[in-house]
């Protein structure tokens, strides 16, 4: 059968990623008939309506999900191919109540016009009573106008589609969360709506264990937990997880929404010096042992207003007395430890090998990385042979954009040997703060290329 989704128009590219990853769990059968970045509507082919339901139920970027009785380039085409398909439907909605809407994008319909349109679908037969609220059912026809069409003076859009309601998505939820209204959140808390369809990417559901590595204030694991995962969390600043130690805490946020029961725990550390046991990479895994968790969620910082730190000494024969100091005094609730420079490249690595090492098989790793629009400049997605790439999601800004790249980890066996030793061989270079993250570099220069010089601002 084929259904028709209704998007919002906003995070075109997230869009299909995100259905693709909520028919992975729900265990749906979903084919992709038709769409397009253009348009808000996609047409898939799923096994029932119940199914269609529930792909649908908890999307942030999909509005709702029709049962497609017919679409055409002109009303012509949609009414027949509404008589030739579903003429047998009809009587299962002959008393009910029911009412009619049109639904035009990027275009205007006068009032005479719609109800000579609603009209011309008489032929249905529908006897029952028309309710414009709580209907037993709601049947839509969708119009796709062209773009800027009302000034232009377009007559007619360029597609139809008619359709029966069937389900809405879970478009309230992100203002449930919204962080105008959260207690504690600092100036990087990601945006309830993103971190929602992050946590969708990630395969986050009841059952799943999930980790962020930078967890600051929470975002992405009340996201998460919202979905019924049990999360947990680590930050290089415990401070952003303790916050005033009284309600405006990471714990606090937990507690405003209801979602005590996701909170696993969480704790301070970094990538490189990290409590969490990570497994051997082999070969000939069993896709369990030593590995943990069902996916990973994060953005990492960028290092733009400072330098990117990891925890350590940068010169320990300088200062022996540091690390020494720091076993004596790290229970100290004031203490912050030493911190030295960080590649930002290797961070991305980094978070690769940690998930590789980490993940369950077909576990998924879903993170933010910065890049610059201009191709010579542009950061290439990072690459690890025992991820595999499911999708790259673009927000695009200025001259740079963000990405919410997401990666399935493979099972051991379909690794392959040659590309990890490739891999090794390519070590991050660099001592300065330019040098060891080429975003921040270009971000400094405006995004200009080196051709072209640096932008001076007045």
């Amino acid at each position: 059968m084929e259904f028709l989704i209704r998007f919002s128009q906003s995070h075109e590219t997230f869009r299909l990623p995100e259905i693709q990853a909520l028919a992975l769990i729900e265990g749906i059968d979903m084919r992709i008939v038709s769409y397009s970045l253009e348009s808000p509507f996609c047409i898939v082919s799923l096994p029932s309506g119940d199914a269609a339901k529930r792909l649908i139920r908890r999307s942030i970027l999909a509005m709702s999900i029709h049962e497609l009785w017919g679409s055409g380039s002109d009303l012509d085409k949609v009414h027949s191919a509404v008589r030739s398909t579903t003429s047998h439907l009809w009587s299962k909605y002959m008393t009910c109540s029911f009412k009619f809407t049109i639904d035009s994008y990027q275009g205007s319909r006068t009032s005479d016009d719609k109800i000579r349109i609603i009209n011309s679908f008489a032929y249905l037969g529908f006897a029952g009573p028309i309710k414009m609220r709580g209907p037993d059912e709601e049947f839509i026809l969708f119009e796709d106008w062209e773009f800027n069409s009302t000034p232009l003076g377009i007559p007619d859009p360029k597609y139809y589609y008619f359709g029966r309601y069937l389900g809405s998505g879970a478009r309230e939820l992100p203002k449930k969360l919204d962080l105008k209204k959260r207690r504690y959140i600092s100036t990087t808390s990601m945006d309830a709506e993103l971190a929602l369809v992050t946590a969708n990417l990630a395969l986050a559901a009841p059952g799943k264990i999930m980790y962020d590595p930078f967890v600051g204030t929470g975002s992405f694991p009340i996201a998460c937990a919202q979905f019924g995962a049990v999360t947990f969390g680590s930050d290089i600043d415990g401070r952003s997880i303790r916050g005033d130690e009284k309600k405006r805490t990471l714990r606090g946020n937990f507690e405003q929404y209801g979602l005590l029961g996701g909170l696993g725990g969480m704790f301070t550390a970094d990538l490189t010096n990290s409590p969490i046991r990570r497994a051997e990479l082999r070969y000939d895994g069993d896709g369990v042992t030593g590995r943990v968790f069902d996916g990973i969620v994060c953005d990492p910082p960028y290092g733009v207003r400072e330098g990117l730190r990891v925890l350590g000494v940068r010169d320990p024969e300088k200062c022996p007395w540091v690390i020494p100091k720091g076993k004596e005094m790290y229970k100290n609730p004031d203490f912050i430890p030493p911190r030295k420079p960080y590649s930002f490249q290797a961070m991305l690595d980094n978070i690769l090998q940690f998930s590789a090492q980490t993940l369950v098989d077909n576990g998924r790793l879903s993170f933010w990385m910065p890049t610059a629009n201009d191709e010579d400049q542009e950061i290439p997605v990072p690459t690890h042979p025992y991820l595999e790439m499911v999708s790259v999601c673009t927000q695009p800004f200025n001259k740079w954009s963000r990405r919410l790249i997401t990666y399935r980890r493979i099972p051991d066996v379909e690794v392959d040997p040659e590309a990890m030793k490739a891999r090794e061989e390519a070590k991050p270079v660099g001592k300065t703060a330019d040098e060891l993250n080429p975003f921040r570099k270009a971000y400094f220069n405006g995004f200009e290329s080196a051709d072209k010089g640096p932008e001076h601002p007045s």
